[in-house]
């Protein structure tokens, strides 16, 4: 997760300046040499702390939880730990987890990441999230929280109904 992160993040600066932009549409060309011309290759890499970090903790709440949540479902319903529908039940409760653990870094990511390119407003991690909460207080941190989930939840469903399906069909035991 850490890894992708950080080769993905110049395309995820460009997108959310792109999302973010509230004039007239501007060309993608535009929009690199802009940031290149006006910050160099660094601003390629604004808000990389808070991606690195959000990946981390995105995936060690997904498998915690999840791990967490089978047995809980399981001793629950009577149902087995490979069974689909704990399988699916948990991956749910995971998503809902995982949403808690992550709005915040996506709040402070999209904040580091949406800044124009000719100037900067923060100056790192700690200072985003300073400035957010002192401006919108604590909760802003979870902003958006319903959709988050919403895309979450199914995302988890299916990426560890499939882990678990390829774990029994190669002879693995499950998570």
């Amino acid at each position: 997760g850490g890894v992708g992160s950080v080769i993905g993040n110049p395309f995820d600066v460009l997108k959310t300046l792109a999302q973010a932009n509230k004039g007239a549409s501007v060309p993608l060309g535009t929009l690199i040499s802009d940031m290149y011309s006006q910050q160099g290759i660094a601003g390629f890499y604004r808000g990389v702390e808070a991606n690195i970090l959000r990946a981390c903790v995105l995936n060690a709440t997904k498998m915690g939880c999840y791990d967490i949540s089978k047995g809980m479902v399981a001793d629950a319903t009577g149902w087995g730990r490979k069974d689909t529908k704990t399988v699916f039940c948990s991956a749910t409760m995971a998503g809902f987890f995982m949403t808690c653990t992550v709005s915040p870094f996506d709040r402070i990511r999209t904040n580091l990441m949406s800044q124009p390119t000719d100037k900067k407003i923060y100056d790192g991690l700690i200072d985003c999230a300073r400035k957010t909460i002192q401006k919108e207080g604590v909760a802003s941190l979870w902003r958006g929280f319903v959709p988050i989930w919403a895309r979450f939840a199914p995302t988890a469903t299916i990426q560890l109904l499939t882990i678990e399906t390829l774990y029994a069909s190669l002879g693995f035991s499950s998570i």
